[in-house]
């Protein structure tokens, strides 16, 4: 049985989708992935097939030398150029597989793919916001504006279904055509199925319910981690009281994040640890004090930290909740105001307020998650957070494939 994972998205997007690819390995399947061409490296890490399907994230978001980092103005040209990858590089890549599972940012071609074909296919999200439910509102996306003063959830779903039908509508009906499939009306709905997967732990993220989705919660896919640290970093972890994380993954960081971090972490009396990821966070003087770190093992590093600070993706958010590490929330975009949300409400960390912290306002955040009652709260919820996500979609997956043949 062959398995085709298809993602288009950040590391927090790639990394649960290699994760699942771990889980289908176990159960015999095999596996091929298509994902950004940024994440090759970390495909090639475990050993999964990975073909490199649409522009490069990293580029989009941060740009480049010969490109300026996207806007909102530039969502329909990234729409169509995604939808385009879709139908020929996944298309390609689903040659002779038996089922296609789809996340990251509208995969708005990848059904069609999987119909032309007569093979399942599934949708997953990491985060139940993604889904319409009458008791949540749905997120921003470039378009056609929430009508003023509009509360009614049902009211902003629909503009929701609006946007993307605007954005995806015309390139996918466009390539449906040539394939002598009928237009897609609500390109949203079409994406999630009637029954889509939300891969995301029921104490961190829990589902709501909505009468308009069969939504199945499988648990987080994790990808398990046994690499060991480098020896400098080691060395630094061994060589004082443990210190405070600070990361803003994937996403461009708010101005002067690293001095207000590691400012605000020396005023606590703590050591820093500093993740330089896509903003090339870098150390603000020479102090021994400061550690720049690359990639490395979270799930280990997370259960030898103080604190970790970061931006409120969904990937970093579960490993710091799984290790039982308070966290302090700065989000940026996205879902990643909805996971500080959680973090403040569970009493596990600190959502900090706004997107562009202060010394004061890191300080403060700081003083609230170094307390004791803090490091207590995260240590009892840790427990609660599940590991066999990817194994439980990965059964559900292949049972499903069986019952199609």
């Amino acid at each position: 049985m062959r398995v085709l994972l298809s993602t288009w998205g950040s590391r927090g997007d790639v990394q649960p989708l290699l994760g699942f690819a771990m889980a289908l390995r176990t159960l015999g399947a095999d596996v091929r992935l298509c994902a950004p061409p940024d994440f090759s490296d970390l495909a090639a890490r475990v050993g999964v097939e990975m073909v490199p399907a649409g522009m490069s994230v990293r580029r989009l978001v941060h740009g480049g030398r010969d490109r300026r980092p996207s806007t909102a103005a530039d969502a329909p040209r990234v729409a169509a150029e995604l939808v385009a990858a879709q139908f020929e590089t996944v298309a390609a890549a689903a040659d002779g597989c038996d089922a296609v599972v789809a996340t990251g940012l509208m995969p708005a071609g990848v059904r069609s793919v999987a119909e032309v074909r007569g093979i399942p296919y599934r949708l997953a999200a990491f985060q139940a916001g993604s889904f319409p439910a009458p008791h949540q509102m749905p997120m921003q996306r470039p378009g056609k504006p929430f009508p003023p003063g509009v509360t009614d959830n049902r009211v902003l779903w629909e503009v929701d279904a609006e946007r993307v039908q605007a954005l995806y509508g015309a390139p996918l009906n466009a390539h449906r055509e040539a394939l002598g499939l009928p237009p897609v009306g609500n390109v949203r709905d079409h994406v999630f199925t009637d029954h889509p997967w939300l891969a995301s732990d029921p104490t961190l993220d829990p589902w709501p319910g909505s009468p308009y989705l069969d939504v199945v919660q499988t648990g987080a896919w994790i990808l398990p981690d046994e690499r060991p640290f480098p020896a400098d970093l080691e060395a630094f972890l061994e060589a004082g009281a443990p210190p405070v994380y600070v990361s803003f993954g994937s996403v461009r960081a708010p101005e002067d994040a690293a001095v207000v971090a590691i400012g605000a972490i020396r005023a606590q009396g703590r050591r820093i640890v500093v993740a330089r990821g896509w903003a090339e966070l870098a150390p603000i003087d020479d102090r021994d004090d400061c550690f720049v770190a690359g990639e490395v093992n979270h799930q280990a590093l997370f259960g030898r930290v103080a604190a970790v600070v970061h931006h409120g993706g969904a990937g970093t958010t579960t490993t710091a909740t799984r290790a039982g590490v308070p966290q302090v929330v700065i989000p940026q975009i996205a879902d990643q105001p909805y996971w500080a949300g959680r973090v403040a409400e569970l009493g596990i960390g600190v959502a900090h307020d706004g997107s562009s912290p202060t010394h004061e306002s890191l300080s403060a955040a700081l003083r609230t998650a170094l307390r004791p009652e803090t490091r207590a709260r995260a240590t009892e919820v840790a427990p609660a957070i599940r590991t066999d996500g990817a194994a439980t979609a990965a059964s559900l997956l292949l049972d499903a494939v069986r019952q199609a043949v």
